[in-house]
């Protein structure tokens, strides 16, 4: 990871607020919940791994911010309530949630097995309807920013994932729900200043001038990514 820092965002622009991310121990989850921090949320690490949300956490607030990491799977409503629960024993309350819905296919469309298919489907659609259903029902002023499959995945099987949550975006305003969609134009490198406007983007959909918007479909291009990537897990 290069030692240069992404710049800072509308520093304790979200004080006061607390904000779930999903998938917060890799990738954009992570490179997330650090803006989110540094910016003055409360965080709210979700994930499926106790260990790595652990250090994602203790990093964040070795920084100045406030985490807690909560082990839970998104793809399983019952773990999501769950989740969402604690979140109001401890804080009681719940601005957001930055729900990372990018699960990526390594097979093509043709090989892509039924698995492998309902695998994906659960990771990013059936996951991201779940989290807008139980807000709806106990938090329905709580906003959901989704990231979803990055433009550079190939595969017909995206398609319909994309569609998908575009519909859910696009038509949430009918069930009073505020939601956005982020899509970056590739899988995060590691590299926080080269993927920082995804960070960016989701800070700024979480500022309170910014409730208004809902039902946008954003396109996030970034630069390219480093030939050589970074293969340290608690790098991504």
């Amino acid at each position: 990871m290069t030692s240069e820092r992404p710049p800072v965002l509308a520093p304790h622009a979200l004080a006061g607020q607390v904000i779930a991310v999903t998938g917060a121990d890799q990738g954009y989850g992570r490179l997330v919940a650090s803006s989110l921090a540094r910016a003055g949320a409360s965080v709210v690490l979700i994930g499926n791994n106790s260990e790595t949300l652990a250090a994602v956490a203790s990093q964040l607030e070795l920084a100045g911010g406030t985490a807690v990491p909560i082990k839970a799977d998104v793809a399983v409503p019952l773990d999501w309530l769950s989740a969402q629960t604690r979140i109001l024993e401890i804080f009681g309350a719940l601005a957001g949630v930055v729900h990372v819905a990018d699960k990526r296919s390594q097979t093509n469309f043709t090989s892509l097995s039924e698995n492998e298919w309902m695998d994906l489907f659960n990771c990013n659609v059936k996951s991201s309807v779940a989290i807008a259903q139980i807000l709806r029902r106990r938090l329905p002023a709580t906003w959901l920013t989704l990231i979803g499959p990055h433009l550079d995945e190939r595969g017909l099987q995206v398609h319909p994932q994309r569609g998908a949550l575009r519909g859910l975006v696009t038509e949430a305003h009918a069930e009073e729900l505020r939601i956005n969609l982020l899509l970056p134009s590739r899988a995060c490198s590691g590299d926080e200043v080269l993927d920082a406007p995804v960070g960016q983007t989701a800070v700024s959909l979480a500022l309170p001038v910014m409730s208004h918007l809902r039902g946008n479909v954003i396109d996030i291009p970034l630069p390219p990514a480093p030939k050589i990537r970074i293969t340290d897990p608690q790098l991504l």
